[in-house]
C-alpha cells in the first residue's frame, strides 16, 4: 500500500501546468495545505480492526481539491464536508 504525503501530492499538482488556474495560485495552494492537514490529522490515522485506513488518502485528497474548486478560501466547514460527502 502506498501512502501518499501532502508534500508528494502538491508537488504533482505543480508539476502540472498551473499558472492560468486559479485553483492552483499561492493563495489556494496553501488553502489546500491547510485542508490536507487538518482532513490528514483527523481522519487519516483511523485504522480498522484488520489494521488497512479507515479512510482513504484518495477520499481526503479528493475532497480538498473539490473544496478549493468550489471557491472556498478557507478551511471552515471542511470536516463537516468530508464527512458529509466523502467519509
Amino acid at each position: 500500500m502506498m501512502v501518499l504525503t501532502t508534500l508528494t501530492i502538491l508537488s504533482w499538482i505543480l508539476s502540472m501546468n498551473t499558472q492560468a488556474d486559479w485553483r492552483y495560485s499561492d493563495e489556494r495552494m496553501d488553502v489546500r495545505t491547510q485542508g490536507l492537514n487538518i482532513l490528514l490529522h483527523k481522519f487519516g490515522r483511523e485504522l480498522c480492526s484488520d489494521g488497512s485506513p479507515r479512510y482513504s488518502s484518495q477520499s481526503i485528497y479528493e475532497c480538498v481539491h473539490d473544496w478549493v474548486s468550489q471557491g472556498n478560501v478557507r478551511t471552515d466547514g471542511i470536516v463537516a464536508y468530508y464527512k458529509a460527502y466523502y467519509a
